[in-house]
């Protein structure tokens, strides 16, 4: 944007009418501040937007370690010769726009897409860059030093969370669903914005993390074991396995407040054979589970269709469980994006996207590629690319979604945005926008205190 387009953006915002300046004054006696009327204004304006709450469900597809953007989604293939990398650009279904070539099936889907190639903020640490990545909100400058931290139950809470506070459907079936591990660092560290956070253990989501590639996979989470009884799920040990990974993440008190409702929404959850038919994976034909392709993130991807064809409205899919096998590619980045990540997540996104347009569930499931950062320009001494939160890319599919969209674009290294650069905060707003959020929403935390949960404005150029 050109500083004469801002200014012209500026001017627009400070037009106010007599009207709206005698409102502004009375508004001072209430409390509402210039930024807050705003606030109310804008969410006003969104509630009215024909993209407005389009999406009902959402698949989130979580790149651990970060993707790098010049093998992915914008590749430099005539920039410098030390960042352009071994891959070359090919040619996508959207005339004249170019993904890697290690992504030639996602490649053909690209006019049914949207790109964002300007993503950009200043934290480069996994733990604390996967925070405004789920939620929106950003630690603190003097945190940054800190390096890696535990999760708090103060922090606010990813969008599954959010969902199921705000729009809990009502139904035996869980209303967010993760499934693969609590992605971890190598030190034990979990990554922020995977748990409920100041919304409190009853909002925590439901956890499928084993195996899924057996022909004959049966989900553990929701199966009775050979003496299992539903009489006996009553029993408060059995149900607090579900839970023990997030337990151990939160505050006592807010385990006494919330565990109830928990226990009784868990037992709920394990004796409806509407949750047992949505998560029976080894039904699926042999030909669908192979479409997905022989790896655990296929096979995730392939359980996330089944979810939202049930009703499921947030899915997450973790890629990995720590950094190994990541897509933290500090070494031999070409090697492992040829060998594995850039053909697994070529099957896996193509297959799920074509199979939801094809059941007729792609106008109401947004699918979305997401990351904590990407990865440097330059190749490091060990043919690696290190954290690079300056720039990087996303993509979106599905409801709400625009169909061959590319928004912004990064210089001629892929290391800083060019234009149109944008914060996670709006992404994150993007996607509350789509799911019906309000803009101007508040949650509580333990001790009632109000917190503006979106404070990223929409990126409507990428919307349908």
């Amino acid at each position: 944007m050109t500083k004469t387009q801002e200014c012209a953006e500026f001017r627009a915002s400070m037009r106010y009418s007599r009207r709206n300046a005698l409102r502004i004054g009375g508004a001072a006696g209430l409390s509402l501040t210039l930024p807050t009327l705003m606030r109310h204004q804008a969410a006003a304006s969104d509630s009215g937007s024909a993209t407005f709450g389009v999406a009902k469900r959402v698949i989130m597809l979580y790149l651990h370690g970060g993707h790098p953007q010049q093998e992915t989604f914008d590749p430099k293939p005539n920039g410098p010769s030390a960042v352009r990398g071994e891959f070359s650009a090919i040619s996508t279904s959207l005339p004249g726009v170019q993904f890697s070539e290690m992504l030639p099936q996602i490649a053909k889907l690209a006019d049914r897409m949207s790109i964002i190639r300007s993503m950009s903020h200043e934290n480069a640490n996994h733990v604390q860059a996967s925070y405004p990545a789920n939620t929106g909100h950003k630690h603190p400058p003097e945190l940054k030093s800190r390096g890696d931290f535990p999760p708090s139950p103060d922090h606010f809470p990813p969008f599954g969370a959010v969902m199921d506070k705000f729009r809990p459907s009502g139904r035996a079936l869980p209303n967010w669903v993760r499934i693969g591990p609590l992605m971890r660092r190598s030190n034990g560290t979990v990554l922020h914005g995977q748990i409920s956070g100041m919304l409190g253990a009853k909002h925590s989501s439901f956890v499928v993390d084993q195996k899924l590639l057996p022909k004959d996979v049966q989900i553990e989470a929701v199966r009775y074991g050979d003496d299992l009884t539903s009489v006996r799920l009553n029993d408060r040990q059995n149900l607090l396995k579900q839970i023990d990974e997030h337990a151990r993440l939160i505050d006592e008190s807010v385990k006494v407040r919330s565990f109830d409702q928990y226990y009784q929404r868990g037992f709920n959850l394990l004796c409806s054979n509407e949750t047992r038919t949505a998560f029976d994976l080894a039904s699926e034909p042999a030909a669908i589970r192979e479409r997905y392709g022989k790896t655990e993130f296929g096979q995730r991807c392939l359980l996330a269709r089944r979810l939202v064809e049930a009703g499921v409205p947030i899915t997450n899919v973790s890629y990995c469980h720590t950094p190994r096998g990541s897509w933290d590619t500090h070494s031999s980045n070409f090697s492992k994006m040829k060998d594995s990540l850039a053909p697994t997540l070529d099957t896996a996104f193509s297959a799920l996207f074509e199979d939801l347009e094809e059941r007729g569930l792609l106008d109401e499931t947004l699918v979305v590629i997401n990351a904590e950062f990407g990865r440097t320009p330059k190749i490091n001494s060990r043919s690696g690319r290190d954290h690079w939160p300056w720039v990087y890319s996303l993509a979106l599919a599905g409801s709400g979604a625009g169909k061959g969209s590319v928004f912004g674009s990064s210089d001629e290294s892929a290391a800083y945005p060019a234009s149109h650069g944008r914060d996670p905060k709006d992404f994150a707003a993007t996607l509350y926008h789509l799911l019906g959020i309000p803009p101007n929403t508040l949650i509580h935390d333990a001790v009632n205190r109000p917190h503006q949960l979106i404070l990223g404005r929409p990126i409507h150029e990428i919307l349908a």
